[in-house]
């Protein structure tokens, strides 16, 4: 059974910057696909970015140029960089990864609590 484990949340301050950190507990080269939803009160959890198995990149269009992801295969790790954080980003984010040859997130993180004020 893989394990996400998700660090890197905190509070910050309108146009403030955090980098979230996903790390699997095994590779994650097999995966098709790993990548970040996000889930505000009272609202459905809604994706924010991912990245295919191919390095393909795809962005929700509210973080667009703002947010980058990325991976370090090495380290078994995706990260979520959050540059000019807004006071709408304020959510859980989580993490998740889908397993190959499959098109929807099997394995989820815990979530980890970003808050922006205004």
């Amino acid at each position: 059974q893989v394990q996400l484990v998700e660090s890197g949340g905190g509070s910050v301050h309108n146009g403030g910057s955090l980098r979230l950190s996903c790390a699997a507990s095994g590779s994650i080269s097999g995966f098709n696909a790993m990548g970040w939803h996000r889930q505000a009160p009272g609202q459905e959890r809604d994706v924010v970015a991912f990245i295919t198995r191919a390095g393909s990149t795809n962005y929700a269009d509210s973080v667009k140029g703002r947010f980058t992801i990325s991976r370090d295969s090495a380290k078994n790790t995706v990260y979520l960089q959050m540059n000019n954080l807004q006071p709408d980003d304020t959510a859980v984010y989580y993490c998740y990864a889908v397993s190959y040859g499959g098109n929807q997130p099997n394995f989820w993180g815990q979530g980890t609590q970003v808050t922006v004020s205004s």
